[in-house]
């Protein structure tokens, strides 16, 4: 692993408000309401922390006064977009949420992700187009690192409808959640070529619980976040990545943990959403010890079918 992202779970709670170099004055504490946990984030992302193509970008946006020379602006980028493989026209690529119909879809040269996009509306295309140039060629710590507001600083937000608006953050959301899993294949893959096809592993029962100290912090603190129904189940797998570059000097237990959490706080929040909150309420362990989090996040409902 690169030491550009050795620390990319860390960089994603940064991302996430837990870093004042990035967002502005927060709330330095999660506070808790009726059994939900909220933090929170005060300030916009300023303009020169965001990847170099999406800053030129933003730039070159500001330097537009009128609203309809944007509109246009929008529209030549859409111009500009890549005609993309119809097989990537596929569910597991299309963008939720949105009024057209959208597709993203990454790749991964050099330690650095690529995008490709589609829509069937020109406008909709455009705000693809901008975020395929603005993160093509960014590494996966500066992806997760992009707020969703920085819309705003490329006035854009006024001149869509909310539906738009709503739309062109599910893009932004589904880019991110792509880069995650596309940089966790990476991984999984150096692990491989790493332990040998001939290496094997003691397998551990299913229903064998961590009792390791940073395990059971973390049971308490989801549990009392999240509730005493909450259902949990806490897999260690620093074993796997014994000898990673970013492991080096940290325990040999409690550095690679994967999570599977039930719950009915869940209920009406998408995929980032739930990850965010978890990250939020380990977020001291995230910065302090544990090197990377697999998540498995479901309402009851979710876990029952």
């Amino acid at each position: 692993m690169t030491a550009n992202t050795k620390h990319i779970v860390s960089h994603t709670v940064k991302f996430l408000g837990c870093n004042n170099k990035f967002f502005g004055k927060r709330n330095n504490s999660i506070a808790r309401s009726n059994g939900r946990t909220q933090v929170a984030v005060t300030a916009a992302q300023d303009v020169e922390e965001l990847p170099a193509n999406l800053r030129k970008i933003v730039m070159s946006f500001q330097m537009v006064p009128d609203a309809m020379m944007r509109y246009k602006q929008l529209l030549f980028y859409a111009s500009k977009l890549k005609p993309m493989a119809a097989e990537l026209h596929s569910p597991e690529n299309k963008v939720q949420g949105c009024v057209s119909q959208v597709w993203v879809f990454p790749s991964w040269r050099d330690g650095k992700v690529f995008f490709e996009a589609d829509s069937d509306s020109q406008l909709t295309k455009g705000l693809a187009a901008l975020l395929v140039e603005g993160l093509s060629g960014s590494t996966p710590t500066e992806i997760l690192r992009v707020s969703p507001d920085f819309v705003d600083a490329l006035g854009l937000k006024q001149s869509l409808t909310p539906s738009r608006n709503n739309g062109f953050l599910n893009m932004l959301l589904l880019m991110q959640k792509k880069t995650l899993e596309l940089y966790n294949e990476q991984e999984k893959e150096q692990v491989s070529e790493v332990k040998g096809p001939s290496s094997s592993e003691e397998e551990k029962p299913e229903d064998e619980e961590c009792e390791f100290p940073v395990a059971r912090n973390i049971r308490r603190k989801i549990e009392e976040a999240l509730g005493a129904n909450v259902e949990l189940v806490i897999d260690d797998q620093s074993s796997q990545h014994a000898g990673h570059s970013g492991t080096k000097g940290l325990r040999p237990t409690e550095t690679h943990l994967s999570l599977e959490i039930v719950s009915a706080e869940f209920e009406g929040k998408n995929t980032m959403k739930r990850h965010r909150l978890i990250y939020q309420i380990l977020a001291d362990e995230l910065a302090n010890g544990v090197h990377a989090l697999s998540l498995s996040t479901k309402t009851p409902d979710e876990a029952e079918s």
